[in-house]
């Protein structure tokens, strides 16, 4: 039998205090109904942004409960599958983004999904590369709006958190409570106009625990990359930390001192910008998965 997590499942932050809506054994695998980072409230570029219910930005479907997760522990996040709906949202909206000071009224596009591709309008059709905006766990301490990136994940708009990826977070308490949302059929770099292709849909993960493995913020696999994912306040403090967490991944794996270490991460490394929109801006770091190999954790 499926397990579901539906769409009518939705918190607005992440947080110990959620209460989980299903619990789930180690090695499962769960689907997770998502809405775009509007809960839907946009169908029409008739719409006004301003009369939107802003409480109702950026739901994540959660919390799963994974038994047996616990603090310094990892949840491996293995991503199968990503379903999108058949249309998607752009925004613009005045102070938001690195254009949103020229902006002066804002405006809404309805990015209709046909064969696979975002039709931008009909001379521009966009490959769709769907990817989940906001996953994450509950956090060390308090309480964190969806909207925002940290060490637990949420709101990293990471475009390389695709199907055939796989995430691993750390965990801070029992269970991890894993949520997820804001999907994008197509998302670049930056977001740097606030919105991607924003998309409801259907994500189906396999969780697993990895024991006794700490992690200070999340890592990824992508196709033949590995890549180390911190968000800041400053985007240089971001970058700096998804590399300082990469040397000591090298330095742990491969036995080498920090001289060589940097070394090689200066040869084979790439920074990378995954957004630049949060309250905290958010940088991955990536060598190629052979150097360090599969079990690099």
């Amino acid at each position: 039998m499926e397990k579901i997590i539906t769409r009518d499942k939705l918190v607005y932050t992440m947080s110990r205090e959620n209460k989980p809506v299903l619990e789930v054994e180690s090695g499962t695998t769960v689907i997770f109904e998502t809405c775009d980072c509007f809960e839907g409230q946009i169908s029409s570029c008739d719409q006004s942004i301003e009369k939107l219910d802003w409480s109702r930005i950026n739901p994540a479907t959660g919390p799963l409960c994974v038994k047996g997760a616990e603090p310094e522990d990892v949840l491996k996040v293995a991503i199968e599958k990503i379903e999108i709906n058949d249309y998607g949202v752009m925004a613009a909206i005045p102070g938001a983004g690195i254009f949103g000071e020229n902006i002066e009224s804002s405006s809404i596009k309805i990015i209709p999904i046909k064969d696979g591709k975002a039709v931008f309008n009909d001379n521009i059709h966009i490959p769709c590369k769907p990817m989940i905006g906001v996953i994450g766990v509950a956090p060390e301490e308090g309480a964190i709006p969806n909207g925002e990136p940290g060490a637990h994940g949420g709101n990293m708009d990471n475009n390389k958190i695709v199907e055939g990826s796989v995430l691993y977070l750390p965990v801070f308490h029992p269970g991890a409570l894993l949520s997820m949302g804001d999907l994008h059929a197509v998302m670049g770099d930056g977001e740097v106009m606030v919105t991607g292709v924003e998309i409801g849909g259907r994500v189906t993960v396999k969780v697993d625990i990895i024991k006794g493995r700490k992690l200070n913020n999340p890592i990824l696999e992508y196709e033949d990359r590995i890549y180390t994912i911190a968000s800041k306040e400053d985007l240089y403090q971001a970058v700096k930390t998804s590399a300082e967490d990469m040397l000591h991944l090298v330095m742990n794996k491969l036995g080498m001192g920090i001289n060589e270490a940097g070394m090689l991460l200066s040869a084979v490394g790439d920074t990378e910008i995954c957004q630049i929109v949060d309250p905290k801006m958010t940088a991955r770091f990536s060598i190629p998965k052979d150097i360090i190999g599969k079990d690099f954790l």
